[in-house]
């Protein structure tokens, strides 16, 4: 198959970070309390957001790691919206400092969570740390409070999780929108397999990427193992349209079709809008899949 044009891109995760407080079992990042924020300088970050501004990127979401214990997220925030960026940062939100909620305030972020269990211990057990449901719990009914919009992703990871009723008390706090996901074969949840393009959901690279901090462009925050170039040594425009990128588009579209394929889950992606009626049931994510099993499946907005 010859290789595929990228689209534009209009959306960037932002991965400023590997570190965070929590040590979930199915973290695709593979990060937790030993993690770093790598080689990326502010400079770098300041850098990449102006040339995706330049590109006519529309919003970036934060991400790690914990995104919120990067020092220098709101000098990140202010300039992304100095530039006219959407922003979205994705927190664990077991833990924000007083500055963060002012800067979330003044440059307009739209926050996004995941949520595990209405039960806190059984929260707890999924994150590896306690008091993160309780804390998580409390910093959304914050958040929502201070009239910052806030969605919440319900990952099912293991058998007999309380995934719906985590969905229902999300609602029940507020939180107009709930998306659901299952576990995918990434970092830590690979348990030691080799990642593959077919476990990807097939929208990798179209319209969107991802950035990691040691400057790594991936074709979506999943995608890791397939580089397409790295921001530190070439701008953000020529990795997008250089050689390498055409060729691993090529590869996933070889996979997956050229069309879109399936589902982006809303839990990782805002510019979806949240299925049904698969979600919050977190049951049938994959239309493939939901085809395969008899059921009905809801339709994602992909744009």
């Amino acid at each position: 198959m010859a290789p595929t044009t990228l689209s534009a891109l209009r959306f960037a995760w932002l991965e400023v970070t590997g570190l965070c407080q929590e040590s979930c079992s199915h973290c695709y990042a593979d990060s937790g309390p030993k993690g770093t924020h790598g080689t990326m300088t502010v400079a770098d970050w300041l850098r990449v957001i102006d040339q995706l501004a330049d590109m006519g990127t529309v919003d970036v979401q934060f991400i790690g790691g914990e995104p919120t214990l990067y020092p220098n997220l709101p000098d990140l925030m202010e300039h992304a919206r100095g530039r006219g960026l959407g922003i979205e940062v994705f927190s664990n939100m077991a833990h924000v400092r007083p500055e963060l909620w002012d800067a979330f305030t003044r440059y307009g972020v739209k926050l996004a969570t995941s949520y595990y269990s209405d039960d806190s211990a059984e929260h707890d057990q999924v994150t590896g740390l306690r008091g993160s449901h309780r804390r998580t719990r409390a910093n959304v009914q914050k958040a929502l409070e201070l009239g910052i919009p806030v969605r919440g992703g319900v990952v099912a990871v293991r058998s007999g999780q309380r995934v719906e009723e985590a969905a229902r008390e999300l609602v029940s706090l507020g939180v107009p929108q709930v998306g659901g996901d299952r576990t995918r074969a990434f970092g830590r949840a690979a348990q030691g397999a080799a990642p593959t393009i077919r476990d990807l959901c097939g929208h990798c690279a179209y319209e969107k990427c991802a950035i990691g901090p040691m400057g790594d462009m991936w074709p979506c925050v999943l995608g890791r193992f397939l580089t397409l170039g790295n921001v530190k040594t070439a701008s953000v425009a020529e990795v997008w349209k250089g050689a390498q990128a055409a060729r691993v588009t090529a590869d996933i579209a070889a996979v997956h079709g050229t069309g879109v394929q399936s589902c982006t889950p809303p839990q990782f992606l805002p510019m979806c809008g949240p299925c049904g009626p698969c979600v919050p049931s977190v049951g049938h994510c994959d239309p493939r899949e939901a085809k395969q099993r008899g059921g009905g499946v809801g339709r994602g907005r992909t744009a």
